[in-house]
């Protein structure tokens, strides 16, 4: 624990934020590369009614994402600032509980999916072409649940006593496991879609078996223990404090990618394709910079706890250079190459052109799209519930959802295309006006 506090505490802001942020960008790479695995092995069968199956699919991941962040954001958060005002007991009684919860909840939506699978089809935008493919797909998926948002909680919950190496290998391992075994199943064993679902739910459990194992080996601080189970102490009102509104993120982009699925599904197959494409790969670069955000937020909120508000504020800076440097570098990368990063996905000519339409729509908030993320970590990691709820409904609520609907009345296909990086913009605009209010309220301004 010693080398872990001289982390926290005494390294070097530079050094201690590389050491944090560099294995969570690489977790988040690997979360990237496993989105889109699915996707590009599915498309190298050149079918692109299974592509549009698999894209319909995005809002199910999102929604066991978003279970998963309710425990990951508001359980690291809430350790993160035991650790750092001594209190370590406390520290993996919230452990257990965050645990306990996941299996819990990730078993609450299994049996949820399948019983209301027919629904849950209609209501993702399936059209009569894909609708079949779908739930062949989802049918397996569901049985992902307790497995996806187990290793979600536990990347940032380990990540949150100081071993962002030992968080990291988990995603590694599940993300090969499914590689691995994605085009053996889809390609080779001939199993399009369903062997896509196969892949994806046993990387997931070899994901979830690695942390598993870590806490059984006694490597940790925290706790799995259910002897050390308790919901009381504050511990569930403040898990959840925290962990809605960043969970509520998610849960937004699952509702306004049904409603961005519908809204496409007015103008073909060939479109829900070639936006699903394009989101799965911008989605590297927003994956990048939250990786960022959640590696810094164990430093932010160790300090917070601890009241050294000089060096959180000293984390923050050298976060916010860093987030636009690299969104600078990547965004130019993909303008360049979009055509190249589309054709990688499917031969398509059709999905091809559209595709490269809407890559470079959404890259046009990529250079600045970190900020974002850095300042809602700041605000969670300082366990700041209200800012964090408005943020979170912001977003992809309050925002994105309305703007889809006057863009697509006013632009038709363009504007559906324009909402997203214009909906980034704005939600800029607000997390850096609530971080700022919020931290001039400190005896000692983090900024």
């Amino acid at each position: 624990m010693e080398q872990n506090i001289a982390l926290f505490e005494r390294m070097s802001v530079p050094k201690a934020v590389a050491q944090n942020a560099i294995p969570a960008i690489i977790s988040m790479l690997v979360v990237f590369i496993y989105n889109i695995a699915d996707t590009f092995f599915v498309g190298q069968t050149g079918d692109e009614l299974q592509v549009a199956a698999v894209s319909l699919t995005t809002p199910v991941f999102l929604l066991f994402m978003a279970a998963g962040t309710l425990f990951a954001v508001g359980g690291t958060s809430l350790i993160s600032r035991a650790l750092g005002e001594g209190r370590r007991e406390y520290a993996k009684k919230v452990s257990s509980f965050c645990f306990y919860a996941s299996i819990g909840i990730g078993c609450l939506l299994m049996i949820l999916f399948w019983v209301c699978m027919p629904t849950i089809l209609r209501l993702i935008g399936s059209s009569k072409d894909t609708i079949g493919l779908a739930g062949g797909y989802l049918n397996y998926v569901a049985l992902s649940a307790p497995f996806v948002i187990l290793s979600q909680t536990f990347s940032n919950i380990v990540r949150a006593e100081g071993k962002p190496n030992e968080a990291m290998f988990g995603m590694l391992l599940g993300t090969i496991a499914n590689i691995v075994l994605d085009p053996i199943m889809i390609l080779t064993m001939n199993m399009g879609v369903v062997g896509a679902a196969v892949a994806t739910v046993i990387g997931n459990i070899v994901g979830a078996g690695y942390y598993i194992i870590y806490f059984l080996r006694k490597k940790s601080i925290l706790s799995i223990s259910f002897k050390d189970f308790q919901m009381g102490d504050q511990i569930l009102t403040t898990v959840l404090a925290i962990g809605i509104p960043a969970s509520l993120n998610n849960i937004l982009m699952t509702v306004s990618n049904v409603v961005l699925n519908n809204f496409l599904a007015g103008y073909g197959d060939i479109q829900v394709a070639a936006m699903g494409v394009a989101m799965k790969a911008s989605m590297m670069i927003v994956l990048l910079q939250l990786g960022l955000g959640q590696g810094i937020q164990p430093l932010l909120g160790y300090n917070y706890g601890a009241k050294n508000y000089k060096r959180s504020g000293e984390v923050l800076k050298l976060s916010v250079i860093c987030s636009v440097v690299l969104g600078t570098i990547l965004t130019i990368i993909y303008w360049l190459g979009a055509n190249s990063i589309v054709r990688t996905f499917i031969n398509s000519k059709a999905v091809i052109e559209y595709g490269m339409i809407i890559l470079r729509a959404l890259m046009l908030s990529g250079p600045v799209i970190g900020i974002l993320f850095i300042f809602t970590n700041a605000l969670q990691a300082m366990g700041q519930a209200i800012p964090s709820l408005v943020l979170s409904v912001s977003r992809q609520g309050f925002v994105f959802i309305p703007l889809l609907f006057i863009l697509n009345a006013f632009g038709g296909f363009t504007g559906i295309v324009y909402a997203q990086p214009l909906t980034d913009f704005v939600s800029i605009l607000i997390s850096a006006v609530l971080y700022f209010i919020v931290s001039r309220k400190l005896p000692a301004r983090v900024q």
